[in-house]
């Protein structure tokens, strides 16, 4: 079966207003071509075609400079399996002020533990949608393991769906949480749901983060009705709050290529105050990646 090429983002533009200094982009993928480092057999699509890691690289610079980012966490692409190599180099060539989330599976050894936050990792990624390599009962079993290197986990979730269900569990855990992409609620965009509450419970108890990204996969530009799940999460706890541009926005499954410049727009009219802007955008991140 042909797999189809993954989109290009479009040219990089500046956003209303310029990201502050030291700000962090929280939520990006890097890619490169198969020739270099292999993709997973079971991706669902292809990265698109014609460019090397530098060439992405080159690209990922352009769009931290155009939003005024200096800082990045780059997440490991399933397109290449549970092989972070790809994330691993691009790291590597980026030097200080950037850091990783990858994937381990289910009953890593603690020397794989060891060995992964050893290669600039922050995080463990869990994906509770469609599931992976790594489950919730695997994730639970490495969290003492993941503690002592100062590793935490990245979950992608629904929060209308799996949010009440989880929440003990997270309370128990001797490591930080963050969820991807506003808590992803599947059905309306309530904020006053109790799957999303659920998750601001855990916010205002500091037991869980929450990145405020990728509501192109929610709704359409310019992307309104995000803005109260935004403000929920932001009034909850707002040093628990990250952002994230969710770049080069691969697997679309329907939902429009967006512009990164209109997401970053998108967080500022929900986020007015500027000093909460700059906790969100520099300090917590700061925090909690060590930059």
């Amino acid at each position: 079966m042909t797999l189809p090429d993954a989109q290009m983002p479009p040219p990089p533009a500046a956003p209303r207003l310029r990201a502050p200094d030291g700000a962090c982009d929280s939520h990006v993928h890097l890619l490169a071509g198969a020739a270099e480092f292999p993709l997973w057999s079971g991706r669902v699509e292809n990265p698109a075609p014609g460019l090397d890691l530098n060439g992405w690289l080159a690209l990922y610079r352009r769009h931290l400079d155009a939003l005024g980012c200096t800082r990045g966490v780059i997440v490991h692409s399933i397109l290449y399996g549970d092989d972070n190599a790809v994330t691993v180099e691009a790291l590597r060539r980026l030097g200080p002020g950037f850091r990783g989330v990858g994937l381990l599976r289910d009953g890593a050894s603690a020397a794989e533990v060891a060995r992964f936050a050893g290669q600039n990792m922050a995080a463990v990624r869990l994906n509770y949608v469609h599931g992976g390599v790594l489950s919730w009962e695997g994730a639970k079993a490495m969290a003492p393991v993941l503690a002592e290197h100062g590793l935490h986990i990245q979950m992608l979730c629904h929060a209308d769906r799996h949010m009440e269900q989880i929440a003990q569990d997270v309370r128990a855990l001797p490591t930080d949480v963050v969820f991807d992409h506003l808590g992803w609620p599947e059905g309306a965009l309530d904020p006053n749901s109790a799957g999303v509450q659920a998750l601001c419970d855990l916010l205002r108890e500091g037991r869980a983060w929450v990145k405020l990204s990728a509501p192109y996969r929610m709704c359409k530009a310019p992307f309104a009705q995000v803005a109260g799940l935004m403000r929920a999460f932001v009034e909850a706890n707002p040093e628990r709050c990250l952002w994230g541009s969710d770049w080069p926005h691969l697997m679309l499954n329907g939902a429009q290529m967006p512009q990164a410049n209109m997401l970053l727009d998108a967080f500022d009219a929900a986020v007015p105050d500027p000093r909460i802007r700059t906790q969100i955008l520099v300090d917590n991140p700061a925090k909690l990646f060590g930059f």
